[in-house]
């Protein structure tokens, strides 16, 4: 089973979503938070592997909850789910450590798959949000990863997160283990300064566009 933990202050919207987990024998509910603080006391305790973070909390916000919820947990999966989709809050969200992305009006059945697809490695966002983060590159930019010294081995894994493959499909694709495509995914995080998969990602779109 997949643990979930919901941070969200809507009584309703917490409920529903708890409700939601528990109608499912795929995932376990094992907290829901109605603040970043209650979250920050009580999560790391916990461990949960996935946290649903509403971005409009009370007091702190979603996103520096997300900030500090990674430098305790930094192997958590964290998924904004909330009511904005401007293009601002989306990379607000995914600069935090946020690996997935999707909107409140999304589907049940869509909520949990976005569980599933950010715990087997994927990066879940809503169309609507991605195609925002895809608009917000169309735009040229700088050089490519050379500066940050990647080895071919670990551009070629940059490339497969990029396109979205978990770790278990860059290890089929590239012919190696599970466990290192995990090494190489870590020295890459290093190298580029980043906590999670989706911002590796979305530095290396960035930085590989031609002038």
């Amino acid at each position: 089973m997949i643990t979930v933990a919901v941070v969200e202050d809507d009584k309703g919207i917490r409920e529903s979503l708890e409700w939601l987990l528990k109608s499912s024998a795929e995932f376990f509910c094992v907290a829901t938070c109605d603040s970043a603080e209650t979250a920050l006391s009580v999560l790391p305790k916990i461990a949960p592997a996935v946290i649903l973070m509403d971005i409009n909390l009370p007091n702190l916000s979603g996103i520096e909850c997300t900030v500090r919820m990674k430098e305790l947990l930094p192997e958590v999966q964290v998924i904004m789910i909330t009511v904005y989709g401007d293009t601002e809050k989306v990379f607000n969200a995914l600069r935090a450590g946020a690996s997935g992305y999707i909107l409140k009006r999304s589907p049940p059945e869509r909520i949990l798959q976005a569980i599933r697809e950010v715990h087997s490695g994927g990066v879940p966002m809503s169309g609507e949000i991605a195609r925002k983060v895809l608009g917000a590159f169309r735009e040229p930019v700088s050089p490519t990863m050379e500066e940050h010294n990647l080895s071919r081995r670990e551009q070629e894994v940059l490339e497969l997160l990029s396109q979205g493959c978990s770790n278990k499909e860059i290890a089929d694709k590239l012919s190696i283990s599970i466990e290192t495509a995990t090494w190489h995914l870590r020295h890459i995080y290093s190298k580029l300064h980043v906590r999670s998969r989706t911002q590796a990602a979305l530095k290396y779109l960035n930085r590989r566009k031609t002038p």
